[in-house]
Formats: C-alpha cells, sequence, structure tokens
C-alpha cells in the first residue's frame, strides 16, 4: 500500500495509508487529518489546500487554470501550494509529503 506524509499545523509529521487512485483530501478524511474540503471536491473552494514538500512538487502535474483560480483565494499560498482535491494518489507519488497551512478561508460559508 502506498504512503503519504501529512505534516500537521503544529509540526506533528503523519504517515498514512494512500490507497492508489484517491485524492490526498479524500485520504486525508479517511485518517481524520484536519483538512475540511468544504466544497467535497467540486474545485469550488479552497479549504482543501495543501503545500506539497518541494522535493515532491516537481513530481505533480501540473494545476489546472480553475484549480489555479481557486488556489489565487486560499489562505498562506505558497510557491508549491496545491488544493488537496486535485492530487489523486499514483504509484509515482507513493511517500507524498503535504504540510497543512496555518488556516483556511472557507468562501462557501
Amino acid at each position: 500500500m502506498p504512503k503519504m506524509t501529512f505534516i500537521e499545523r503544529d509540526g506533528t509529521r503523519r504517515e498514512v495509508d494512500a490507497p492508489l487512485g484517491l485524492s490526498v483530501l479524500e485520504i486525508a478524511h479517511k485518517h481524520g487529518v484536519d483538512i475540511e474540503g468544504a466544497c467535497e471536491g467540486s474545485l469550488a473552494c479552497s479549504t482543501c489546500h495543501v503545500i506539497v514538500d518541494p522535493s515532491w512538487y516537481g513530481k505533480l502535474a501540473d494545476a489546472t487554470e480553475d484549480e489555479e483560480d481557486m488556489l489565487d483565494l486560499a489562505f498562506g499560498l505558497e510557491k508549491t501550494s496545491r488544493l488537496g482535491c486535485q492530487l489523486v494518489m499514483t504509484e509515482a507519488l507513493d511517500g507524498l509529503v503535504v504540510r497543512l497551512p496555518q488556516g483556511s478561508r472557507n468562501m462557501m460559508g
């Protein structure tokens, strides 16, 4: 089973099983990681914003224009920011490391 690591807001590293085909958002929810995902992965918010470890960022598919538009609304945006709902686990991403931003901005509420 592929694995991935979430670095939580307090700096705690949490390695979890990351089933192929699930998004980072779905994997987070499966393991009780504190990522909101207010729009349930429909690319209508930025509450599943994660910061990808720079060593992994280049292995990801490019963000779509829609994802870029939503990222513009994310709190604490960084150079390697992505939306967790758009990152789908593949064999190539086994070991992926993402950090949770210090906060999120929910425009849905």
